[in-house]
This record gives C-alpha cells, sequence and structure tokens, in this order.
C-alpha cells in the first residue's frame, strides 16, 4: 500500500519561512519523480516544484512564482521529498500536495495535503 504523508504546514507570517516534508512508503522511492503542488480556494491545483528521479540525476524545476524562495531536496535513504518554503507571501497560501510520479508504470500517487497559511 502506498502512503506519502505531508508535515510541516502551519500558520507563517509574511516574509516566514516553513520546510515541508513528504515521507513516502510502499514505492521504490529514488525512482519516482516527486512533485509539491498547490491549491488555493477556487484555484486550480498548480505545480509547485518537481524534483526528478535518481535515474534523471535528480534534476529540479520551479513554478516562476516560487523560483529564488523555495527549494525541493529528497533524501532517498528516508523515502522523504522535502519543500523549504522562504520568503513566504500571503499568496502562498494554499493546500500543499505531495505527488509521487513514476510515468512508464502510469503510477502517481498523492498525499492529503498540509495547510499552509501566510498571514499577519
Amino acid at each position: 500500500q502506498v502512503q506519502l504523508v505531508e508535515s510541516g504546514g502551519g500558520l507563517v507570517q509574511p516574509g516566514g519561512s516553513l520546510r515541508l516534508s513528504c515521507a513516502a512508503s510502499g514505492i521504490i522511492f529514488s525512482r519516482y519523480k516527486m512533485g509539491w503542488y498547490r491549491q488555493a480556494p477556487g484555484k486550480q491545483r498548480e505545480l509547485v516544484a518537481h524534483i526528478a528521479a535518481i535515474t534523471s540525476s535528480s534534476s529540479t524545476n520551479y513554478a516562476d512564482s516560487v523560483k529564488g524562495r523555495f527549494t525541493i531536496s529528497r533524501d532517498n535513504a528516508k523515502s522523504t521529498v522535502y519543500l523549504q518554503m522562504n520568503s513566504l507571501k500571503p499568496e502562498d497560501t494554499a493546500v500543499y500536495y505531495c505527488n509521487a510520479n513514476f510515468a512508464k508504470l502510469a503510477s502517481d500517487f498523492w498525499g492529503q495535503g498540509t495547510q499552509v497559511t501566510v498571514s499577519s
């Protein structure tokens, strides 16, 4: 059974930082592309950042809105992906979801989401 469990969300003031974690089980973690997505109220879910599988040198890509502020990383030994979020803005407020994707196997899994609220 595949599980993706996010943690680290919460309430933070503008300009603050949070680090999200997503612990995976039931998959060969290192072979999966891992991503963070977010969904704000009334909006569609959008990509925040991806980090490729170890077979693709764990390359990263980011949404333009978070470049230079957010950093995605992974620890394959711990089957965990992280999202370090700095200089947070109110428009970063959303539910953040972890995703695991292995296109060749048509495998795609989602976590339950963690709420991030940026407000003074």
